[in-house]
């Protein structure tokens, strides 16, 4: 579903009226930047797969008690839970800060200075919604 979408978001800019290479540019590089993100937290995932794999492995050869297994190698569901609601506030920030660039053209030094206080706030709200939910 999401390699559709990335798929047809060209598709989508280029629908409206009139061309602007401008425009273009900056998706592209936007693009870029998000492919190789992409790439890379995939090969962070398959890096911790991998050695968390070698790390029980030597675990089991060591013959170590159950007990101090299950703490050692114990995920919980609320980590994972946590971690999609902080991807979804930093997306709803850089969305946000997006929106409003797209209504403070011509793009400039008070753009980027939009994106780091919208991603900002994602992040605080992130924070406060941890620290709530931890009482």
């Amino acid at each position: 579903m999401k390699a559709a979408i990335l798929l047809l978001a060209p598709l989508a800019i280029n629908a409206q009226g009139g061309y602007n290479p401008e425009y273009t540019k900056i998706f592209e590089i936007c693009a870029t930047i998000f492919v190789v993100i992409l790439f890379m937290a995939f090969l962070l995932a398959i890096l911790k797969w991998i050695l968390e794999h070698r790390l029980k492995n030597k675990i089991i050869d060591k013959g170590v008690s159950e007990n101090l297994v299950a703490s050692v190698l114990q995920t919980t569901t609320r980590q994972d839970g946590n971690a999609n609601i902080k991807w979804f506030a930093i997306l709803a920030g850089i969305g946000a800060g997006l929106t409003i660039v797209n209504y403070t053209l011509p793009l400039g030094i008070h753009s980027l200075a939009i994106m780091f206080f919208s991603t900002a706030a994602s992040f605080l709200g992130y924070y406060f919604f941890v620290k709530k939910t931890e009482k």
